[in-house]
């Protein structure tokens, strides 16, 4: 990997170091270039103009995005983030009173919100598995609870917000196509960072977004569709003319492929950059990728257990968030003193982690997350910091 080559391929390189991909990804100048193009030919001949002067590049779009997950075009669907693309998928489930979503206790913040919600809603049973003493969902248990309560819906988070946390999706997913169980991933932190490969994966929906790790922009993402689930003729509860065509006064008719649960309003500019970005990372290797974010992390965490400090994460797999507990160090202090030294990080609370968060006793965690276009030096740097301000 010719990591000076990628680095200048992006500017925001030269500013700071940023290690903020779990929050977004710096995107880099092909991906900024397809933005401003197509929003500069929207300025000169019109919005609907460009678009349909853009149809062969947007189809691109959808293309790249396939080929990163190892599906089809046909089950691509466009939205603004992912947090939309996991309600449209939530949204086509016929929800009956006395249904189990069976879930983990590490599932991103707004999914569990979207759980409960449904709960209070349609009086859905929310079952969450437990977690294995090792860290990450107990995968036995897991089986033992699909079998117990035969579940409208399986919920997994590849890879939580608020952890270096790698779950097993795949061996869920063996699981579930064995029971013939629906199966929802949220692959938000997981595109870009690693290999997703949705037959190995072996989900119905799988959700993301262009921000994070993948390199895209803001304002967009993107959701997985299943032929099963097509060919079964699920839909979005709110369809719009995008989604489905009105042929009698009381009829309309889904389209086939997964655009059914897209909008007909949206940003083709933001399109064209997840296009982009796609094709960005596709062009580096996801294998290569994967491996150096991996070790990055590792680096990482070894370094800061080594100092002294308590790193939070665990699991018998890994990847690219690393959060580490500061208990004496003052929030605010902490971040400014970081954007002071042009390091980005984040913050993790325990809102957005309840139980797990819990089981470490944090009230907050400082997020650290390594890209493949990060450089040891810059590792380096924050592990001075830190040593120099909050040891």
């Amino acid at each position: 990997m010719d990591i000076e080559r990628l680095r200048s391929d992006t500017p925001g390189c030269r500013q700071r170091i940023h290690l903020n991909n779990a929050g977004a990804g710096l995107m880099p100048r092909p991906v900024l270039d397809a933005i401003r193009a197509h929003l500069k030919l929207e300025s000169q001949i019109g919005g609907y103009e460009a678009e349909a002067a853009a149809a062969d590049a947007i189809g691109a779009s959808y293309g790249a995005v396939a080929e990163l997950l190892g599906a089809q075009p046909r089950n691509i669907a466009f939205v603004e983030n992912a947090t939309v693309a996991y309600a449209q998928a939530l949204s086509a489930i016929p929800w009956q009173p006395g249904d189990v979503i069976l879930t983990s206790e590490d599932d991103y913040i707004s999914n569990q919100i979207m759980f409960l919600s449904l709960a209070g809603r349609f009086r859905v049973e929310v079952v969450r598995a437990p977690v294995h003493e090792a860290g990450g969902v107990d995968v036995q248990a897991m089986v033992a609870l699909m079998d117990q309560h035969k579940p409208r819906l399986v919920a997994l988070t590849h890879i939580p917000t608020n952890s270096g946390l790698v779950q097993p999706v795949e061996v869920i997913g063996k699981a579930c196509r064995e029971r013939g169980l629906l199966y929802l991933v949220d692959a938000c932190q997981s595109v870009g960072q690693r290999v997703v490969d949705v037959e190995a994966i072996g989900c119905d929906f799988l959700s993301a977004t262009s921000r994070k790790f993948l390199r895209g922009p803001r304002g967009s993402g993107f959701l997985f569709v299943s032929d099963r689930v097509l060919d079964a003729g699920m839909e979005p509860l709110f369809l719009d003319m995008r989604g489905a065509r009105w042929v009698e006064a009381n009829v309309y008719q889904p389209v086939d492929t997964a655009k059914r649960f897209e909008n007909w309003e949206f940003a083709w500019a933001l399109v064209l950059g997840t296009g982009a970005a796609a094709r960005y990372a596709l062009s580096v290797g996801m294998e290569a990728i994967q491996e150096r974010v991996v070790g990055l992390a590792a680096e990482l965490r070894g370094r800061l257990e080594a100092a002294g400090f308590r790193v939070l994460d665990r699991g018998e797999e890994r990847g690219g968030i690393v959060t580490v507990h500061l208990p004496g160090a003052d929030r605010d202090e902490l971040i400014a003193g970081l954007r002071a030294n042009r390091i980005n990080a984040n913050l993790s609370f325990r809102e957005y982690a309840v139980m797990d968060f819990d089981r470490k006793q944090a009230e907050w965690a400082l997020r650290i997350s390594p890209h493949y276009y990060n450089t040891v030096e810059e590792i380096d740097q924050v592990l001075r910091f830190l040593s120099e301000n909050h040891a």
